[in-house]
């Protein structure tokens, strides 16, 4: 009876680990550009494509606008 728990823990743990280890997705690339413009104003795009264990491709963009401050 102990000996059949013991498998059990472990075939629960291996499965465990596995689904930690398949959740986890690949960076295939990343950019980041910013430009300045004459009022000071800084914009910055960040471009980041990853890729999932299954072999789809996604893509995500992010733009920030930094204003400076009046003095």
């Amino acid at each position: 009876m102990k000996n059949r728990m013991g498998v059990i823990c472990v075939a629960m743990s291996t499965l465990a680990l596995s689904f930690l280890l398949a959740a986890c997705d690949r960076e295939v690339s990343k950019t980041t550009t910013s430009s300045t413009n004459s009022e000071g104003t800084v914009k910055s795009t960040e471009k980041t494509v990853t890729q999932a264990p299954d072999g789809t491709v996604t893509k995500s963009q992010e733009s920030k606008t930094t204003v400076p401050s009046k003095p």
